[in-house]
């Protein structure tokens, strides 16, 4: 039988369900001076972009996009950017390698291997020569062994979400990079990533969404869902309230409020 509490618990998960997914409105600001941004990090001088064509990580202004400083980087393919207040870390994702790089000049200081690393698999359709659909499964399978995408560091850690395993790991650099956590992404694409609080967002590119993630269990808490008409989210940065992406195919730089 069903009652009026049962059926105002019902409306009552309902209406949090709704609360935890929200579409969101994306403003595009300017576009990417490379053609394939692929990892954002806000940072107090501006924001770095990655670009996987040209491997060169740029500092641009928020306001317009103008080049603040751009280095050359021995990414192959960069995939996601992180600073931990002296140096940058970038994804070097063909290569399956995390490297330390000098903020000011792109000097490489160090060069260590991506946990997760692997061939990626989805069910999604894409058009790349680089992937082909199995015959059985459905699923469309990249050709290429590849590595990690987002990059965040907080507390000394280094963060990474890779494709190819559906983990976001944390990695100690002071102690051999070694993995000392990790758990499953919500979605098979995970991409961006960036704090807000104790809280760690991550963009999935074909989910076309960003989950807000609980650091300790793994558990979503929010999801924000992008329109398919809206550019897909590839890197992510998070700064002052505002989530920032781009997409690669596009060069568009976008952002959202999270207020």
């Amino acid at each position: 039988m069903v009652t009026r509490r049962h059926c105002l618990g019902i409306f009552m998960a309902g209406a949090a369900a709704a609360q935890s997914h929200r579409v969101m409105k994306v403003e595009k600001v300017f576009d990417s001076p490379g053609t394939g941004p692929n990892g954002m990090q806000a940072t107090a001088e501006g924001l770095w972009i990655l670009d996987q064509q040209d491997n060169r990580a740029y500092l641009v202004s928020p306001t317009d996009g103008k080049v603040l400083r751009k280095l050359d980087t021995e990414c192959d393919r960069g995939s996601g950017v992180t600073f931990d207040g002296e140096f940058l870390w970038l994804d070097s994702t063909y290569n399956c390698r995390i490297l330390k790089i000098d903020a000011k000049t792109g000097k490489t200081l160090g060069n260590f291997p991506c946990p997760g690393s692997g061939p990626v698999k989805w069910p999604n359709p894409r058009s790349t020569k680089a992937e082909k659909a199995d015959p059985v499964s459905g699923l469309y399978r990249a050709t290429a062994i590849t590595g990690g995408h987002g990059l965040e560091w907080q507390n000394g850690k280094l963060w990474v979400a890779v494709p190819p395993s559906k983990q976001l790991y944390r990695i100690d650099p002071a102690n051999k990079f070694m993995v000392d956590f990790m758990f499953a992404t919500p979605g098979d694409r995970p991409h961006g990533v960036g704090w807000e609080g104790k809280y760690l967002w991550l963009a999935d590119s074909n989910m076309r969404a960003f989950h807000k993630l609980d650091t300790a269990t793994g558990k979503v808490q929010q999801v924000l869902q992008l329109a398919a008409s809206d550019p897909v989210p590839h890197g992510m940065t998070i700064w002052n309230g505002v989530i920032w992406f781009c997409d690669a195919d596009t060069r568009a730089v976008c952002r959202i409020s999270l207020q």
